[in-house]
């Protein structure tokens, strides 16, 4: 998630504040101040890297330390073996940018610490190879380091980019199924499966059912007990329990029911106790269930 509200910007221009406050002080130790604003330009890039997009490709640890050092020796050399200045920082520049590219540390601000090594005075001149040690390694250690610390209590923007703490991908919406789709799953399984298609739309409508709110639970189904399955269509109906038989576990019981109400009829069917559990809403209380059946027959005729 992208987020660019007032909190994030200030958190990047804290952390590039601290950093380069830092590096200016460690390299004026060792250069002067003089020199140090030349050393501390390349710094400044990689500041608005780390601190803006730290979870960027060029702003990930390797391509800012070994950007910066690599790129520090191939400017030395070329200040120490190219008399003209002229030709040897675009050298510095364009050996910089090939090795970076062959150590697979690509980062733009290398090539201003390579230039800095050809044009950066006298002082920075003198120092040779120490120019890569103090100040550039020194610069590149605290920067990465500052970076680490700045975005650490931010798990979105954690540095390094495998530190931080991304949400999880949304999971894709399941697709609805249809009673149709469940009939031509049935088709397909062939004589696998002995299931009628009446059964089948049974199955659906007490799936639908389950879905649309609670149900009971197996435990409260007992033997005589009147149950309804709560339905307001041509499917409503009321079904008593007039036996039963232990089976593996009390959800597979087996019970026997008759209907005393609804699209039923006055049949009777036996099925477990979790599966009547699931088809019914509620129990009925036996005076209740003449009256019940009664006033749906009445409701039906008033349609």
């Amino acid at each position: 998630m992208t987020r660019s509200q007032h909190p994030e910007k200030l958190i990047s221009a804290a952390g590039g504040f601290v950093g380069i406050l830092l590096v200016l002080l460690v390299s004026a130790y060792f250069v002067g101040p003089t020199s140090a604003s030349l050393v501390v330009a390349s710094m400044g890039a990689s500041a608005v890297l780390l601190f803006a997009a730290p979870h960027g490709p060029l702003s990930q640890p390797w391509p800012v330390f070994g950007g910066h050092l690599l790129s520090a020796v191939a400017g030395v050399t070329c200040c120490r073996f190219i008399s003209d200045p002229r030709i040897a920082a675009p050298a510095a520049v364009g050996l910089a940018i090939g090795v970076m590219y062959y150590a697979r540390c690509i980062h733009p601000p290398g090539g201003a610490t390579a230039l800095t090594a050809v044009l950066g005075g006298p002082a920075l001149q003198e120092l040779g190879y120490q120019y890569v040690f103090t100040p550039v390694l020194l610069n590149a250690v605290i920067i990465l380091v500052v970076a680490v610390a700045v975005n650490a209590p931010f798990a979105w923007r954690r540095y390094p980019v495998a530190w931080a703490r991304r949400a999880p991908p949304p999971r894709p919406e399941a697709p609805a199924i249809s009673q149709e789709h469940l009939t031509f799953a049935l088709r397909q399984m062939g004589p696998l499966l002995e299931v009628t298609e009446e059964e089948l739309a049974e199955l659906y409508a007490m799936a639908q059912h389950h879905a649309g709110g609670t149900h009971l639970s197996p435990t409260q189904i007992r033997l005589g007990g009147c149950y309804a399955n709560g339905r307001a269509d041509a499917r409503w109906a009321i079904r008593q329990v007039v036996d039963e038989q232990p089976g593996a576990t009390p959800e597979q019981d087996v019970v026997e029911y008759r209907v005393v109400a609804g699209y039923e009829g006055r049949g009777s069917g036996r099925c477990t106790r979790a599966a009547l559990a699931l088809w019914a809403r509620e129990e009925v209380p036996p005076p209740v269930v003449a009256g019940a059946a009664e006033a749906r027959v009445t409701a039906r005729s008033a349609r």
